[in-house]
């Protein structure tokens, strides 16, 4: 397949959407008298899974085959979903990585995937990581990766094309659930689908990343958006287990557990802090009887 120049050539990719609606039956939950339903955007597709595929399917169509380059972490999922899909749709990739000191250490499996699937790698020191954003910044990194006709998606894929398209996800969860809980890191994914659920809904946020600056991001993703606030949404801020990429013993326990009673792989730096959060949530007593939950599976294990 050459480069993607449409829908059409995402479309050829053959995404599983609407993704599949599984209820599980799990006793912390019943006794509560609440319904635990799972969104299994894992499944959409096997190498833009979740909402990697939602929000970097409308960047792709528009970068219209032009050179993509992105940013993301050590274990970034982005980077890796942005390099599987030029290997798939036969556009270069370039990755602008965080931590200069990576460059003289072997390749973690998450990078050496984003090699593998052809993305070029350039790492930089976390001072210039944080002014990527700047435009003149933002031109030397360019200039540097040879790329300066690249087409730029943000950390995360979160931007205005991204926001927008998660709110399909919103909409295929309409009339199905009370309450929709999602792991978050930049935001995006929640921007959007917020956006998309009907009006009797709620939105719970489970953010991966401590800190407390993820509200405003989300506010001025749906500004930029929508022209302002979209959906009943709300953030809660206990569950990160250390921040972006810390994991617990405890925590793993816990998806082990989830695993073995309901056969479902937990992907565990954004999913398993997600499902956490909901079951100490049902066990404080958050949901009325009678709440149907859904909870989105954004990535798998």
């Amino acid at each position: 397949m050459g480069p993607v120049t449409s829908n059409d050539a995402l479309a050829a990719l053959r995404p599983r959407l609407p993704s599949p609606l599984q209820e599980v039956l799990d006793e912390r939950f019943a006794r509560r008298g609440v319904r635990l339903l799972l969104k299994r955007d894992d499944l959409i597709h096997p190498d833009l899974i979740g909402n990697k595929w939602r929000k970097l399917a409308p960047n792709l169509a528009a970068a219209d085959g032009r050179p993509i380059l992105t940013f993301g972490g050590a274990y970034s999922n982005h980077l890796r979903a942005t390099a599987a899909a030029g290997r798939l749709l036969g556009v270069p990739t370039i990755g602008v990585v965080r931590g200069h000191e990576l460059a003289d250490r072997p390749l973690n499996p998450s990078l050496a995937r984003c090699a593998a699937d052809g993305m070029s790698l350039h790492f930089v020191d976390r001072s210039t990581y944080r002014r990527k954003t700047d435009p003149a910044t933002l031109a030397v990194l360019l200039h540097a990766a040879h790329a300066e006709d690249a087409y730029v998606v943000p950390e995360g894929g979160s931007n205005t094309l991204a926001v927008h398209g998660c709110t399909a996800l919103g909409e295929e969860l309409r009339d199905h659930a009370d309450v929709v809980a999602i792991a978050c890191g930049t935001g995006g994914t929640l921007a959007g689908l917020a956006a998309g659920v009907g009006p009797e809904q709620r939105v719970l946020g489970i953010p991966v990343l401590k800190g407390g600056f993820l509200g405003d991001e989300i506010r001025t993703l749906q500004k930029a958006a929508f022209g302002g606030p979209r959906g009943d949404w709300w953030l809660d801020e206990r569950f990160h287990f250390g921040g972006y990429a810390r994991t617990t013993p405890e925590l793993h326990a816990f998806a082990k557990e989830f695993e073995e009673r309901h056969g479902v792989g937990v992907e565990r730096l954004y999913v398993a802090k997600m499902l956490y959060g909901l079951f100490t949530l049902v066990d404080e007593g958050a949901f009325a009887p009678g709440t149907v939950v859904a909870a989105v599976l954004t990535g798998a294990p």
